[in-house]
C-alpha cells in the first residue's frame, strides 16, 4: 500500500462487519447489487453483474495506491454480503478521509444498516485514525443522500458544478459536505439515539 493511513481491519457492531473487500466477496456482491436492479440508477457507482469483478479490482488496485480501502458490508452471523462501502481520498498529511462508494442492497435500504456503517467508520476515522475532518460527496440529483448525509449531522461545504461523468455519460454537479473532529461526539449521540428509536 503506498500509505498506511487507513490499514486493513474489520469494523463490528450491531450484527454488521464491514470486511475489507476481496475477490472473495465477488457472488455476494453481484447478488446484493441485483436485489433492486441498483445497477440500473443512474447517479450510483454500483457495478452491473458482469462488471462485479472488474469493480472489486478497481477498490483493490485503488487500495494500493492510498487512495481509497473498500469494505463489503456483511451480516456477521451469516456472512451475506449487504452491500459495499469505502473510505476514499485519503489524505493523510491533514488527516482527511471520506465516506463514499456506498450502497445497499434494497432490502436492507431504510433499516439500521446504513446508521450502523457510518457509526463505525466514522467512528475508525476520529477515534482511531485522529481525523480531523470526515468528507462525503454525492450527485445533486440524489436527493436521498443528501438528506441521509445532512441525518449524520454532516454541513454542507459547497456544490461544484461540472465534476464528475454519471454513468449514462452526462456531466453531474456534486455536493460535498464535511464534519469536524469537534462534531462527532454529539452526532455520535444523536446517530446512537435515532438508531435506537428506529429498533
Amino acid at each position: 500500500m503506498a500509505n498506511a493511513f487507513v490499514e486493513p481491519v474489520t469494523l463490528r457492531d450491531h450484527g454488521i462487519a464491514l470486511v475489507p473487500l476481496s475477490l472473495d466477496h465477488e457472488v455476494g456482491l453481484r447478488a446484493a447489487a441485483a436485489d433492486g436492479e441498483l445497477w440500473k440508477l443512474r447517479i450510483t457507482s454500483v457495478p452491473e453483474p458482469g462488471q462485479t469483478r472488474a469493480y472489486i479490482d478497481t477498490a483493490l488496485q485503488m487500495r494500493a495506491e492510498g487512495h481509497r480501502f473498500a469494505f463489503a458490508v456483511t451480516d456477521e452471523a451469516s456472512g451475506e454480503v449487504l452491500g459495499s462501502t469505502s473510505f476514499h481520498d485519503i489524505l493523510p498529511a491533514v488527516k482527511r478521509v471520506e465516506i463514499g462508494y456506498t450502497w445497499y442492497a434494497r432490502r436492507v435500504q431504510r433499516t439500521h444498516v446504513n446508521t450502523t456503517c457510518k457509526l463505525l467508520m466514522m467512528g475508525h476515522a476520529f477515534d482511531r485514525l485522529g481525523c480531523h475532518v470526515v468528507g462525503w460527496r454525492t450527485d445533486n440529483y440524489n436527493f436521498s443522500s443528501q438528506k441521509a448525509i445532512e441525518r449524520l449531522g454532516a454541513k454542507k461545504d459547497g456544490v461544484i458544478r461540472g465534476h464528475a461523468l454519471r454513468r449514462d455519460g452526462t456531466i453531474r454537479d456534486t455536493v460535498m459536505y464535511s464534519m469536524r473532529a469537534g462534531e462527532w461526539p454529539e452526532a455520535r449521540a444523536q446517530l446512537l439515539y435515532l438508531r435506537a428509536r428506529h429498533a
